[in-house]
């Protein structure tokens, strides 16, 4: 029986948002901190983008394709890649053309839509996937929801869109006894081939890298390699997902995290006979052993691994509610900008910075979260919405005029 690793990273940056005030609202509908928005993108892209795609390159190249790997770029990310930093894309192609990297479906403005509307969604999947067939020259044919976001229905839309798979996460209290290092079948469309992450050695990486107070720290390639060949040595598949940002940007350079990155790959190659595989090779490679039934959302987020970090308060569900209100009139008003504005507003870190559930801690939930509190995060998103309406009012009644 082969054994497999597969290794992916999300890559996203949301629009920030820039201060806006009661007053603001029917007089001035610009909504986005351009400064902010490039002095990160920028940073990131000098921290994590650029060097962890060189570091990749190089890796595919000495083990002459032997390393393969896996990214979702969100539409908002390429969008600003484009717009402040567009060698971070020539970087991504570069990649593209080793045939050793797989670039996957998602929403495009990294939403929740597949939790308000299957239309959205689905239209949001369709730009996406034109975006990154333009970019890298292939139609992605597996997904990946917003924070690995899934369900039974979610799984079922995803298979009528004609994709193979869709990632995950390998949530104990939906597997139960089983375990994430087998490829699993959507409950509804059993065509549906589901990948699960493991999230302990994942967030080995992820988390706990740079924790001096981890047992196991410092984290070295071999003893990350032992870890997974233990893993294997029933099971079959071992999926390590996580944040690109990881790379340089989380855990900073000074903690070894390149270093790492190298040796790792090289190890795992030269210890094992373990294989590096893309999400469409797994698929190919490895049979499913069951349908796994979610009735109810799960996400790679929190301990609970559900949808509470962004629709788990009053604040987040009025603001979600009252975007989403809006839709047929804003796409039924053809309005380019309506509509830029309705899915840049989707996107899920504005309902993240209202999580109210470590705020009482004193902790800051969300790494690049610009505001204080989110109650502070509600304030801004709910006047900027203010304004938003308005605007979607006002083009019904040129609609209905015209």
């Amino acid at each position: 029986m082969e054994k497999s690793v597969c290794m992916y990273f999300q890559v996203h940056q949301p629009h920030r948002l820039r201060q806006y005030r009661f007053f603001d609202i029917g007089k001035d509908s610009h909504y986005y901190d351009e400064f902010t928005n490039k002095t990160i993108l920028r940073r990131v892209s000098d921290s994590c983008y650029l060097p962890a795609n060189k570091v990749i390159h190089d890796i595919i190249e000495e083990s002459k394709g032997a390393f393969k790997i896996a990214f979702s770029l969100s539409g908002s990310v390429i969008d600003q890649f484009e717009k402040y930093a567009p060698e971070v894309i020539d970087s991504f192609k570069k990649l593209a053309e080793t045939n050793c990297v797989e670039f996957l479906a998602e929403t495009y403005n990294h939403s929740l839509a597949s939790l308000a509307s299957p239309a959205e969604f689905k239209a949001q999947v369709m730009l996406h996937s034109k975006k990154i067939e333009s970019l890298f020259g292939k139609k992605p044919v597996v997904f990946r929801n917003t924070e690995l976001i899934y369900s039974d229905e979610i799984g079922a839309m995803v298979a009528d869109m004609k994709y193979k798979a869709m990632l995950t996460e390998g949530a104990k209290h939906i597997l139960g006894w089983k375990s994430p290092n087998y490829v699993y079948t959507n409950a509804i469309n059993p065509k549906l081939k589901l990948l699960l992450r493991n999230f302990n050695l994942s967030d080995d990486i992820a988390f706990r890298f740079s924790e001096r107070s981890w047992s196991n720290w410092p984290l070295t390639a071999d003893k990350y390699v032992t870890w997974i060949a233990n893993t294997l040595a029933k099971d079959e598949v071992v999926n390590i997902f996580m944040d690109y940002e990881t790379i340089g940007e989380h855990q900073k350079s000074s903690t070894g995290i390149f270093q790492f990155m190298k040796f790792f790959p090289k190890a795992l190659l030269l210890q094992t006979d373990i294989k590096f595989c893309t999400p469409s090779e797994i698929c190919k490679k490895h049979q499913p052993v069951a349908p796994l039934n979610v009735p109810f959302p799960i996400s790679w987020a929190d301990e609970e691994r559900d949808t509470t970090a962004w629709l788990g308060n009053e604040l987040q569900n009025e603001a979600f509610t009252k975007l989403y209100s809006v839709e047929k009139q804003v796409l039924r008003s053809k309005d380019t900008d309506l509509i830029n504005d309705f899915r840049k507003l989707q996107e899920s870190d504005h309902f993240y910075y209202m999580c109210t559930k470590f705020f009482s801690d004193g902790i800051v939930h969300g790494y690049f979260n610009p505001y204080e509190s989110p109650y502070e995060a509600f304030i801004n998103y709910m006047n900027i919405l203010s304004d938003f309406l308005l605007r979607v009012d006002k083009s019904k009644k040129t609609t209905k005029t015209s």
